[in-house]
């Protein structure tokens, strides 16, 4: 049976890893967002190596599994003399891991715009930058953005990996009272809730944004 006056008494400890998860979802999605850009930019330059680079980053990041990549940078990178916090650490992986997917994205929001758009705009003699962010970007940036809050919504879901590294979020807390008190439905059922109440909130903001750009373009 549920147990109301548990459940009630657990908030203060859920709370304080509902808190980590939020701080590394979004940080780890705006690290993602440069991320991304970057390398979209680089595999767009006029540098070979440079787009191979990139290539091979966006490759290398999505063929090994984002467990792998922390325990990495956790463990083994200090031996190095490269050395973070737990937390920052899981930031930055989660930062670096979902970047390689949100270049992907980029390039087809990019890709999805005529290339008539170009080649008008520079008749037109724009400056590279203008051509950037007064012709491509705003028609390139509404097919993004479902793709984009998918990704926000599944990075919190990434976050229970980071109690590998010492990093206890809401999963780690619910999972944490489990064991000590060997009740596991009233500390998993609140964690379930806090993470779908999240995820309804960023679904609403990301069709805000959608219905935002669509009255935009017309």
């Amino acid at each position: 049976m549920f147990n109301w006056d548990f459940a009630l008494s657990l908030l203060p400890e859920l709370w304080k890893g509902f808190k980590i998860t939020v701080i590394a979802t979004l940080g780890g999605f705006a690290i993602a967002l440069m991320v991304g850009g970057l390398l979209e930019a680089g595999r767009r330059s006029g540098s070979r190596a440079v787009k191979r680079f990139c290539d091979g980053y966006i490759a290398f990041v999505r063929c090994t599994p984002l467990l792998v990549q922390l325990y990495f940078v956790f463990y083994v990178l200090p031996s190095y003399g490269i050395r973070f916090n737990a937390l920052t650490t899981g930031i930055l992986c989660l930062g670096l891991h979902v970047g390689s997917y949100v270049a992907e994205v980029y390039r087809a929001g990019i890709n999805s715009v005529a290339a008539g758009q170009w080649d008008a705009a520079k008749a037109l003699g724009l400056r590279r930058w203008m051509i950037w962010a007064r012709v491509i970007l705003p028609q390139a940036a509404p097919p993004m953005l479902p793709p984009l809050g998918n990704l926000f919504i599944g990075l919190f879901k990434e976050t229970p990996l980071l109690a590998a590294i010492t990093v206890i979020d809401l999963f780690g807390a619910a999972n944490a009272i489990a064991g000590r008190t060997f009740k596991y439905n009233e500390p998993y059922t609140l964690a379930a809730l806090f993470l779908l109440l999240v995820s309804l909130i960023a679904a609403f903001g990301v069709n805000l944004l959608e219905r935002r750009y669509a009255r935009v373009r017309r």
